[in-house]
């Protein structure tokens, strides 16, 4: 499995805001931080609730600058995160790492470090 194609066709999908195209990619029990705040949801429908409250508050734009697979089969991604408000204001802009786990062919796990 291209684990790097799939997480590049993920941001592509959360920059697009095609919340069903990135659910796709993403295990039914899915854990996914809530970055914004605090904790993890867990599912298609807590990851859709999340990002639907997220969106209608904060404008994000995630984008992958390198990938690294790790001997454990997870993926290190090195995102730049410019995140505005919904007037256009920055909020963010930065760097961040995003760590990935896999079950298969879908996204399992995402931990922000």
């Amino acid at each position: 499995m291209d684990y790097q194609d799939l997480i590049n066709r993920a941001y592509h999908a959360f920059n697009t805001r095609d919340i069903d195209g990135v659910l796709t990619l993403m295990h039914p029990d899915v854990q996914w931080p809530n970055g914004w705040e605090g904790g993890y949801v867990h599912g298609h429908n807590e990851v859709r609730a999340y990002w639907t409250r997220q969106w209608q508050e904060i404008d994000p734009e995630v984008t992958p600058i390198s990938m690294q697979e790790k001997t454990d089969g997870q993926l290190e991604v090195i995102v730049h995160q410019l995140i505005q408000d919904r007037k256009g204001q920055l909020l963010t802009d930065g760097i961040v790492k995003h760590v990935y786990t896999f079950d298969g062919e879908k996204i399992r796990q995402m931990d922000i470090q």
